[in-house]
């Protein structure tokens, strides 16, 4: 019998027996189940009952929301096997990989357990004559969060741990692609002490989607997805009066310098090229190498390196990569492979018709690499989100930075080399929001924030972090004057200075 994947309102599971789509198993092609997608009234429920918890939780102390939140972190890390495996089975992604991303997601939770310290507003004494100023962080009230398959465990855990550490609740829409390992994470929340309706979680497409971007209720949006989603969501939100931070897409490059380590670089580049089969936003997918000497043996020393890759399950903790998430994402990564080709680009390792013995039905695509790739190549411009890597040779750092800098869009960049004055240069001009040196995902930790720049990010505040709790608070500043008694005054007209 297929397993129905619900909802979760009010903290329990919710079936509406209304419209369902199958869930997949990636590494065999099998149907796993299926998810219901919620209809407008389904969403409309959830934001009733996050609304109806938050005022007793905005008046939570938050040193009390905290020890729920510390609850919370040592039941993830109980019950990490589980989830890891429900990530497994439904994204695909190798086990290893999975526990990854839920270790990331868990440092997150850790930094909410401190947000109490980050909500202290500032105080001044006698800003006039027995006049007191201060401000306060206040929470918005309901918020939501919309976020894709590729991280079903971290993303999530980016958004409402902060939002409802700082007074807030929330309405979570997850990816309907692999809905299981988030719906367990919510039931986990409850048994830490998690109050009924703080969190919700709905399953759908489109239709939930627009309904919290159209609530009256909803005060705040927090979106990552594809960079036309996320400039639709950044505008309806912005059409309705809400506060938004919408994640996007990405083209992370990579610039080899002619005196890289290139030992280091290439076992640095195979994990984030091909690590969750390319379907990261902080995946690298372009390098680029100044010099044609560094170009030879860097593409020399990967196609011996994608020679030893090992593909298959995600359940076998001994495979590098598992398969993409949907036939349609294969067949997708496949096009522009075929695209890569016809525009001319040279194809040095082509992974289209990989095989794997016993899950030929998977939606496998094998480490790919294209060499003299090109500016106007689509294999270069578009986010192919698969594990596909392309080389661009340039002759200088220069011509490197300005390559990056004219791409649409600029969410991660890194630079492989032992010069620290060309570093510190590519450092300071390069036009992308998160920066490695010798790190090829540099994915900032939990207390420092996530987010691009140019068509990356559409809003003013990143992920997670510090800006989290500017997101998810609005200051109120109040200024409060206790005359002495008998004192009396007259009428000032002029403007109070």
């Amino acid at each position: 019998m297929t397993q129905t994947v619900g909802h979760f309102i009010g903290g329990e599971t919710v079936l509406t027996q209304g419209r369902t789509q199958p869930i997949y198993n990636p590494s065999t092609g099998a149907v796993s189940g299926e998810v219901e997608l919620a209809s407008a009234a389904t969403v409309e429920q959830a934001i009733a009952n996050a609304a109806a918890a938050y005022p007793a939780w905005r008046e939570t102390p938050p040193a009390k929301r905290a020890q729920v939140m510390f609850r919370f972190k040592m039941l993830l890390e109980q019950h990490a096997d589980e989830i890891c495996e429900l990530i497994s089975r439904e994204h695909g992604k190798v086990l290893h990989d999975a526990k990854g991303e839920l270790q990331r997601g868990i440092e997150n939770v850790e930094f909410a357990c401190g947000i109490p310290q980050m909500l202290k507003g500032e105080h001044s004494k006698n800003v006039g004559p027995n006049i007191d100023s201060w401000s306060e962080f206040q929470a918005l009230g309901v918020v939501a969060g919309i976020t894709p398959f590729n991280f079903p465990a971290m993303v999530p855990l980016w958004m409402w741990p902060a939002a409802v550490m700082c007074g807030n609740t929330f309405v979570l829409k997850p990816s309907e692609r692999d809905p299981s390992s988030v719906l367990r994470i919510a039931e986990l929340a409850i048994e830490a002490g998690l109050p009924k309706g703080v969190l919700n979680v709905v399953n759908g497409d489109k239709e939930a989607v627009d309904t919290l971007l159209q609530s009256e209720v909803v005060q705040a949006v927090s979106f990552v997805g594809s960079t036309p989603i996320a400039h639709y969501i950044s505008s309806e939100a912005a059409a309705n009066g809400k506060r938004c931070q919408a994640l996007g897409g990405a083209k992370n490059h990579s610039v080899l310098m002619p005196d890289t380590d290139l030992d280091n670089a290439v076992n640095a580049m195979m994990g984030a090229a091909y690590g969750s089969c390319g379907e990261r936003c902080m995946a690298l997918s372009v390098a680029v190498t100044v010099g044609d000497e560094i170009a030879d043996r860097l593409v020399a020393a990967l196609k011996e390196k994608i020679a030893g890759l090992k593909v298959g399950s995600g359940l076998d903790n001994s495979n590098d990569m598992g398969p993409l998430i949907t036939a349609q994402s294969r067949d997708r990564v496949k096009g522009y492979i075929d695209a890569g080709v016809e525009q001319g680009a040279e194809l040095v390792v082509d992974g289209r018709d990989i095989s794997v013995p016993g899950h030929e039905d998977g939606y496998f695509v094998g480490a790919t690499l294209f060499d003299r790739v090109t500016e106007e190549m689509s294999i270069y411009t578009d986010e192919i989100f698969g594990p596909v890597l392309v080389v661009v040779r340039v002759d200088s750092l220069q011509d490197a930075i300005d390559l990056i800098n004219r791409h649409e869009y600029g969410n991660g960049t890194c630079i492989f080399t032992r010069d620290g004055e060309a570093a510190r240069y590519f450092c300071d001009q390069i036009q992308v929001g998160m920066v490695g040196v010798n790190v090829p995902l540099p994915v900032p930790v939990s207390y420092h924030s996530f987010g691009g720049w140019k068509r990356s990010l559409f809003g003013d505040l990143s992920a997670y972090g510090p800006d989290a709790i500017r997101f998810y608070t609005r200051r109120k500043t109040i200024t409060q004057r206790w005359p002495s008694s008998g004192v009396r005054e007259g009428v000032v007209y002029s403007f109070p200075s």
